[in-house]
């Protein structure tokens, strides 16, 4: 595998308080990299750094050699890097299938005004999305809920339809935040094995997650934060027995960081 991503001593400072400070790690093309670590530790602020969403205060990220921290988030998932979110930010009164298509407006060659006046660009882009669409939901398991409304969901769906919705648009790296919340057993292992099929498909995955037996059984490597510095990095099996992983869950139950 080669390296894809580079976080290169990322750092954010929100006033007197530093979320992220000086975290390095690469990720390899095509696999599955878990962040890890208690709550407040700067996961979900690592991953909108990555993403663009917030701008860093020091460092950098590189994607294929290229800096691209500090874009504008649609120009940095324009170049493949796109995140879904924690609190699944779907259309509630739209269909599995709209969602899905709407998404993918990210890859459209048509204009905005082009849309509106119905051109033939805009005629074949709305056809080619919807080929797509149904592709990804066929890929995924939801062809036969596409057209229930999006508000009806358990939430197993929700979360698929929220992969679905980011791999509408082409993605090269998926940050997925929290894909297993709020899933019992059943849906959390249905939920494993649909990542591992994105990751099949060709998409590098990045997970931020706290369902540590998910996370075990699906990363290739895992890296852990605590108070916004990176105190490990490595397979689930060296993380298992880092002293200081372990001391970083003081007061976790065992079972719940997966030793």
């Amino acid at each position: 595998m080669s390296e894809l991503l580079q976080v290169i001593g990322l750092t954010k400072r929100f006033g007197g308080l530093t979320a992220v400070n000086n975290v390095s790690f690469s990720v390899q093309e095509h696999e599955i990299l878990s962040v890890i670590g208690p709550n407040g530790a700067g996961k979900s602020t690592l991953f909108k750094l990555i993403a663009s969403f917030l701008r860093t205060s020091g460092g950098e990220v590189r994607f294929r050699g290229e800096r691209i921290s500090n874009l504008a988030p649609h120009i940095t998932a324009r170049k493949g890097i796109v995140r879904t979110f924690q609190e699944t930010t779907i259309f509630k009164g739209m269909t599995v299938r709209e969602n899905v298509v709407i998404a993918h407006h990210l890859r459209s060659k048509a204009s905005l005004f082009g849309f509106f006046i119905e051109s033939p660009a805009a005629a074949r882009d709305e056809q080619e999305f919807g080929r797509s669409a149904d592709q990804i939901l066929e890929f995924l398991d939801l062809g036969e809920i596409k057209n229930e409304v999006a508000s009806n969901l358990p939430q197993g769906h929700l979360r698929a339809l929220g992969i679905a919705i980011g791999l509408s648009t082409d993605p090269t790296v998926l940050l997925l935040d929290e894909p297993f919340a709020g899933m019992n057993h059943d849906e959390t292992r249905r939920a494993v094995e649909m990542v591992r099929s994105v990751r099949d498909r060709g998409v590098t995955l990045l997970l931020v997650e706290h369902d540590m037996s998910a996370v075990m059984k699906i990363s290739d490597r895992i890296v852990v934060l605590n108070f916004g510095e990176k105190i490990a990095e490595g397979t689930p099996e060296e993380i298992q027995s880092n002293e200081s992983v372990i001391e970083a869950y003081l007061g976790i139950e065992d079972e719940s960081i997966g030793l």
